[in-house]
């Protein structure tokens, strides 16, 4: 794994959910001049899908090269080959992650977007609209889904786009370990420390080179809280590790607060269950966020670390899919992310320990056979490389 390792000089803008992300998305593709990467694990055949296809087909009829990819089981089968035809009569390059799991288990979660290689996007949202539940495209939500993206200028740019155009590559075919290697070493002959704000860095999730880079962020930040750490995840369900870091920190007297989406799966929920008294007992407070779908992948601690992203808490992120994160170390980031997370909580409903003091029995085991069932999957599915 390569050291995290951090540019200056960056202009980075939070972007809450979909009512400020796509609009800015659909801006810079209206003023693109040459070339548009877009990364995405759903792209949806909703009422967003079909305003970002619009500007990805007004900027291929300029004359800019246009390369988009989307994610098999994300997107589904039936609508990437109906993305794919329109795609090919706009010209605009299209390629799928990894069809009928050719590639092992594997997803391409990652959110990117970079256009002329001056703007990127990266963050948690989808192509999708945010009234419309993820997994079921016909669900009306009851609130905007819960989510964050930035919008990135500067040094840090060019690394994503290395990034972005080297999976672009990778899927034409090309050789998977040489070109790893090639767009490594230029990446690393590019990367300077930098002492200016806005400092940031890209880091990602692969399994080459790069199993357990995200994590690492993680466990690095909570192990170095002073004060405070906010962290929130739809799906929460990490490896003893991530599990001992916030016990620590909390034990420590750091505040943490985990804001968590519940509601989507009941294994999953059923999951997160099952971890929540010994993070209780260590003094973590625990809230679980109910107003509508929370998608965000998000977190602050202290003043002066924060992270965006497509990583979430659980192990097909940390242990399987493609993810990509970004980390930033800036005050006036970390105060305005921490504001909405503070706004989320609020918002949330507070779990206590008394809570699972007189929970019937049959739930006890629902929860632990959750636990088991899970953890027992995914030794599956990351081949033998999920630690508990």
């Amino acid at each position: 794994m390569h050291s995290v390792l951090f540019t200056g000089d960056n202009n980075i803008t939070l972007l809450h959910s979909g009512a400020e992300f796509f609009p800015a998305l659909i801006a810079a593709f209206d003023a693109a001049r040459s070339e548009i990467y877009l990364e995405t694990y759903i792209f949806a055949a909703d009422e967003t899908g079909t305003e970002v296809m619009a500007a990805l087909k007004r900027a291929a009829a300029r004359g800019v090269t246009v390369n988009v990819i989307t994610d098999w089981l994300g997107t589904g089968h039936r609508q990437c080959m109906l993305l794919n035809q329109e795609f090919r009569q706009a010209h605009v390059n299209h390629r799928i992650f990894n069809a009928w799991f050719r590639r092992g288990f594997a997803r391409l979660h990652r959110k990117i977007c970079v256009v002329d290689r001056e703007v990127a996007f990266l963050g948690g949202l989808n192509i999708n609209y945010d009234m419309r539940c993820d997994f079921d495209h016909d669900v009306i939500l009851p609130a905007p889904r819960w989510d964050f993206a930035v919008r990135i200028v500067g040094p840090l740019v060019a690394h994503i786009h290395l990034e972005v155009e080297m999976q672009w590559m990778l899927l034409g075919g090309l050789n998977l370990r040489y070109r790893w290697e090639r767009f490594r070493e230029k990446w690393l002959a590019v990367m300077k420390h930098h002492e200016n704000p806005m400092v940031a860095a890209l880091v990602v999730r692969d399994n080459l080179r790069n199993r357990h880079t995200i994590q690492k962020s993680y466990l690095k930040a909570l192990g170095g809280a002073r004060k405070c750490a906010f962290l929130v995840t739809p799906y929460f369900a990490p490896g003893r590790k991530l599990r001992r870091a916030l016990a620590q920190a909390a034990l420590r007297g750091v505040e943490v607060t985990l804001l968590l989406g519940v509601g989507q799966f009941r294994i999953q929920d059923a999951v997160a269950h099952s971890l929540y008294p010994k993070l209780l007992r260590s003094g973590v407070k625990v809230v679980e966020y109910r107003k509508t779908q929370l998608h965000g992948k998000v977190a602050v601690v202290d003043d002066d670390w924060a992270t965006v992203g497509s990583s979430n808490w659980d192990g097909l992120s940390l242990l399987v899919n493609q993810e990509a994160n970004v980390v930033i170390r800036d005050a006036d980031f970390v105060q305005n992310l921490r504001r909405h997370i503070e706004c989320g909580v609020a918002d949330g409903v507070q779990i206590h320990l008394s809570d699972f003091a007189n929970i019937p029995w049959y739930k006890r085991m629902w929860y632990g056979a959750a636990y088991l069932f899970y953890r027992s999957v995914l030794r599956i599915i990351a081949a033998g490389k999920y630690e508990d």
